[in-house]
């Protein structure tokens, strides 16, 4: 096919959020808080199994109560909010500040890096003149994370699942992309990193292609190899 359009996925597609003792280590820096590093390994190791960190590992185990909350997390900022900070409980911190104090963390541009390739990817886009849209599950605006890290130029829309109520694979997302891109679906690839949400726009004729949700220093060249530009 002839690639009139790119949408991409932010997080394990573009982006990579910390890892959980980066993140909690950070949050206890801030505040001026020590901790011995055993405890710091033990609550991190705790908020990676209750899946606390957003764009982070999935929960081990959803506890049934936080089954539906977890479910519509994505459907707006409150949701999102309640749904993370709930999972973050389960780690039992020592400090109840700690849970807001990681969640607003998890919204700096200083805990997400993009992969290598990335940039490169999205400047050769650019280059092309193939529009590009950001279509996210997400709670929260990642617009800042894309300037802080000098890609917010190379992105012609975003369409994030908060601003809009509902979440992918629905195809609404998809098919709002499209339309700020001024590309007909069947002309555009849809990027991304989970099989049933970003496999969504093959419903609108959408091309799929897939990356690995991997460490950075482990996908130096997973954009580059779907063979956009």
């Amino acid at each position: 096919m002839q690639i009139k359009g790119v949408l991409f996925d932010f997080s394990g597609t573009l982006f990579r959020i910390e890892d959980a003792g980066s993140w909690l280590r950070a949050v206890l820096d801030a505040r001026g808080t020590a901790m011995e590093e055993q405890d710091l390994e033990r609550y991190a190791r705790r908020l990676t199994a209750a899946g606390a960190l957003p764009g982070g590992p999935p929960p081990r185990r959803i506890p049934p109560h936080l089954a539906a909350l977890y479910a519509s997390r994505d459907r707006s900022a409150p949701l999102h909010r309640e749904a993370y900070t709930a999972l973050a409980r389960q780690a039992d911190l020592p400090d109840e500040d700690l849970y807001g104090a990681l969640y607003e963390r998890h919204m700096s541009p200083e805990a997400w890096q993009p992969y290598p390739d990335a940039a490169e990817v999205l400047r050769d886009l650019r280059r092309d003149g193939t529009p590009v849209g950001v279509v996210s599950n997400i709670g929260w605006d990642l617009r800042p994370v894309f300037r802080a890290h000098g890609l917010d130029e190379l992105v012609d829309a975003y369409v994030l699942s908060f601003e809009h109520g509902v979440q992918k694979p629905d195809p609404l997302l998809f098919r709002t992309a499209c339309a700020l891109l001024g590309r007909d679906p069947a002309d555009v690839v849809m990027v991304g990193d989970d099989r049933r949400a970003d496999g969504g726009a093959a419903a609108l004729g959408c091309d799929v292609r897939f990356v690995d949700h991997l460490p950075v220093a482990q996908r130096p060249e997973g954009l580059r190899a779907l063979g956009l530009v």
